[in-house]
């Protein structure tokens, strides 16, 4: 999709649909949507007068303008309340305005800059969270489909590493040209800048949503390397990939541990880039859980659902996206980006309940549950991380089913030894729309994960489930500065809203580039 920034009288743009907007209460329009009122002789007025358009967020109504301005079509959209206007207003808006003209068969359309008039938001904003609104909520993952209105007789292109939304595919018919368009010179460039922002926010989401997609066949740990490798030949980063041999000879028994139920090759991803060469000590370790595919194990998860949980390396998928962006963008800081890869298989080889495994760090774990394998992966890929000189690690993973129960799918849930850095992962979420929710990290959780046979266990029963798996990581992240996402609830959806819609979310890509941007400018 092509979204551009154009100067010019959005009422003499000539174009099939206009997007404008109305905020919830308003009775006589102002701004772009005044303008347009007023040459189409008090319309949206009138529409309000009669009840037809209220600007409750969601709401959207289409006027036929008959040649009286330049759009064939105009379309007003509900912004909701003005006191509860926000970015993530914008995106939502724009996702669903843009899906409506899809569904009308429209292929070109132009908007006006939500919320840089009245709405005092800076445009630049208004452009990035247009971009990500347009191109997140128009994404289809049709890669598999080949017949009828969906597939169109043809797979998807391109696939997870691809520029845009490579679900879309060939030949496809939708909305493929939208204009910003904006009067003011000043603002144009302003909306220009947050536009090509959000493009790379929008298609590094993308990235990791067609990752999570992929069937457990395709998105192998091999395959996820070889996306890696792509995106570091691409954006300029470096690149290693440690295979089963090189992680044995290191240490890695929790790891490897997971890893002996699969005939799948596990991998240790490490991309690294180098932002501050010059002050090495300005750094982010962004650490993803990857396992491509979770049984459960031994302790073998039931049937029902089991199919979702080729999504059990979303972490991964989302920091290898985020390296994209971070390679592209450029912010002032280092960063490596490390996905801890493998299967989680019942094989003959898989390691049992009452296992006792030996970690990187030295410290020897009882595997009381197999299902509980994430956290393994995790704290030696924490540990190596550490030993490469990372000062500040995030974590993120598809961790615990506990997650969902404690904060449903409305909010990812973050716990850490940092409160600093906690803060900072919660501000970029919601400068993101990805929102989180903090949870405590208590000396009482380290009681439950005692062992009678081991350093500690990896589970400590169903009470504070999240809690005492994320005081499981804090046992490798020692005193390292470190936060931990658990996105188990905010991965997938189930449902379209917003600009998200059924499948992957990409969540927390945006998030963790938004975090690298701002730790940067604040060295």
């Amino acid at each position: 999709m092509d979204i551009k920034v154009v100067r010019g009288d959005v009422t003499k743009t000539k174009v099939p649909a206009l997007i404008v907007n109305l905020f919830d209460g308003v009775k006589e329009p102002g701004g772009a949507t005044g303008a347009v009122d007023r040459a189409l002789d008090g319309a949206i007025t009138q529409l309000i007068d009669e009840g037809e358009i209220k600007g409750k967020k969601g709401e959207i109504t289409i006027i036929h303008t008959f040649g009286k301005i330049g759009p064939s079509r105009v379309l007003v959209a509900g912004l909701g309340k003005s006191e509860s206007f926000t970015r993530d207003t914008v995106r939502e808006t724009t996702a669903a305005a843009c899906r409506r003209l899809r569904r009308l068969g429209i292929s070109e359309a132009a908007t006006i800059a939500h919320g840089a008039g009245v709405g005092g938001m800076d445009p630049a904003d208004s452009g990035q969270a247009i971009a990500e609104g347009a191109t997140l909520g128009l994404y289809r993952f049709r890669n598999y489909m080949t017949s009828g209105e969906d597939g169109a007789g043809v797979p998807g292109s391109g696939g997870p590493g691809s520029e845009g939304p490579g679900s879309e595919g060939p030949g496809s018919e939708g909305l493929k040209d939208l204009s910003i368009v904006e009067q003011d010179q000043e603002k144009a460039a302003s909306l220009a800048e947050g536009v090509e922002k959000g493009s790379v926010l929008s298609q590094v989401a993308i990235m990791a949503r067609d990752m999570v997609n992929e069937p457990a066949n395709v998105m192998t740990p091999t395959r996820m390397a070889e996306i890696a490798a792509q995106v570091a030949d691409e954006e300029g980063l470096d690149i290693k990939v440690l295979d089963r041999e090189q992680m044995d000879e290191m240490g890695m028994g929790a790891f490897m541990g997971v890893a002996r139920g699969s005939d799948q090759p596990p991998k240790l991803i490490v991309l690294e880039y180098r932002g501050d060469p010059d002050n090495p000590s300005n750094n982010l370790g962004l650490i993803g859980k990857g396992i491509t595919f979770d049984t459960g194990g031994i302790s073998l998860k039931p049937a029902g659902g089991m199919e979702d949980m080729k999504g059990d390396m979303a972490g991964g998928a989302s920091v290898i996206a985020a390296m994209k962006a971070i390679g592209r963008l450029k912010p002032r800081i280092n960063v490596v980006g490390m996905v801890a890869a493998t299967e989680n298989m019942p094989g003959g080889s898989a390691q049992r309940p009452g296992d006792v495994v030996k970690s990187m760090s030295g410290k020897t774990i009882e595997v009381i549950n197999t299902d509980a394998e994430g956290r393994l992966v995790l704290a030696d890929a924490l540990y190596y991380a550490r030993q490469m000189g990372v000062t500040r690690l995030v974590d993120i993973a598809t961790l615990t089913g506990a997650i969902v129960v404690a904060l449903g799918h409305a909010c990812s849930g973050v716990m850490g030894n940092d409160q600093e850095l906690v803060d900072q992962v919660i501000e970029s979420g919601a400068s993101s729309g990805e929102r989180i929710w903090q949870l405590p990290l208590y000396d009482d959780y380290r009681e439950q994960i005692r062992s009678n046979v081991a350093d500690i266990k990896n589970t400590g029963g169903r009470a504070a489930g999240s809690l005492t798996a994320g005081q499981f990581l804090a046992e490798f992240a020692e005193e390292t500065s470190w936060a931990h996402l658990d996105i188990a609830g905010t991965y997938f959806s189930d449902k379209e809203k917003g600009y998200l819609v059924k499948g992957g979310t990409g969540v927390p890509t945006r998030t963790l580039v938004d975090l690298a941007i701002k730790l940067g400018r604040r060295e």
